[in-house]
C-alpha cells in the first residue's frame, strides 16, 4: 500500500511539472522571462500630454486688444492770457504771484492749467480694432471714439487732439504715430461726438498671442487751442 502511495505521488508531481513547463514556453516574454501580462506594454494607452502650443487656426483668429495706458484718456484745452506786456520786472513778480495761487482746498494752481481757463475737455471713451493677414503681414485698423465737453471759457471752434497709437511686442516697438485729429465744436450746450480711425498700422505677423496695441492720447501735448486764423503781417512798403 505504501509504494502505490508513493508512486502516485511521483507521478502527480511529474504532470504538475510538466504543467508548469507548458505555461511557461506559452507566457514566456521575448527575452525568456515569465510575464504573465504584469510586464506587458498597452499599446493602446494614450500617448503622455505636450507641452500645450498655439495652433495656427488660433493665431489666424489672433487680433490684439486695444487698451488705453493711464493718463491718455482726456486732453484739455486752455484759454490763454490776455494781458498786456510790461516790463521785466513786473512781469516777474506777476509770475511769481500766479505761481502761487492755490485752489480753495489749499492746493496750488498751475495757472496754465486752471480748471476755470478750460475751452474744451477731450475724452476718449472706447476703442476697438480690426485685423486682416497678407503676406506675413498683419494689418490693423484701431478706431478711438469719444467726446468733446464745453468748458468755462468755451469758444466755438476746432479742437486739435494729438492721438497716438502703438503696437508693441514686449519692449519692442512695432508701430507708433502721432495724429493730429480736429473736430469742429459749435455747440456750447452739448458734447460733440467724435471717432477717429487709424487705417495705416501694419506690423509683423505674430507667431503668438503676446502683441500690445495702445491708443490714447499723446503725453507731451502740444498748447493747441481753438483754430483761429492768424493776421499776416503786412510787407513793407519797397523804398528806392
Amino acid at each position: 500500500m505504501a509504494f502505490h502511495s508513493v508512486n502516485r505521488r511521483f507521478v502527480a508531481g511529474l504532470a504538475l511539472a510538466g504543467f508548469m513547463l507548458a505555461a511557461a514556453g506559452c507566457q514566456s516574454s521575448d527575452n525568456g522571462i515569465l510575464s504573465f501580462g504584469l510586464g506587458k506594454k498597452d499599446t493602446q494607452a494614450p500617448p503622455p500630454p505636450q507641452d500645450p502650443k498655439v495652433l495656427a487656426s488660433q493665431l489666424e483668429a489672433y487680433c490684439p486688444k486695444v487698451t488705453l495706458r493711464d493718463g491718455t484718456a482726456y486732453f484739455n484745452t486752455y484759454a490763454k492770457g490776455g494781458a498786456k506786456p510790461r516790463k521785466k520786472a513786473d512781469a516777474a513778480q506777476d509770475a511769481e504771484a500766479a505761481a502761487a495761487q492755490t485752489a480753495p482746498d489749499g492746493t496750488i494752481v498751475d495757472p496754465d492749467r486752471d480748471p476755470a481757463k478750460v475751452i474744451y475737455q477731450a475724452s476718449i471713451t472706447d476703442v476697438t480694432r480690426d485685423c486682416t493677414r497678407a503676406n506675413g503681414q498683419l494689418s490693423m485698423k484701431i478706431a478711438v471714439a469719444g467726446k468733446v465737453v464745453p468748458g468755462p471759457m468755451f469758444a466755438p471752434g476746432t479742437i486739435t487732439m494729438p492721438i497716438r497709437v502703438a503696437v508693441m511686442h514686449g519692449t519692442d516697438v512695432l508701430y507708433s504715430q502721432i495724429h493730429q485729429y480736429q473736430v469742429q465744436v459749435s455747440d456750447p450746450s452739448a458734447a460733440t461726438q467724435f471717432v477717429f480711425t487709424d487705417q495705416n498700422v501694419v506690423v509683423p505677423e505674430p507667431t503668438a498671442k503676446d502683441y500690445q496695441a495702445f491708443a490714447g492720447y499723446d503725453e507731451n501735448t502740444p498748447k493747441a487751442a481753438t483754430d483761429k486764423g492768424k493776421r499776416k503781417k503786412k510787407a513793407a512798403p519797397a523804398t528806392n
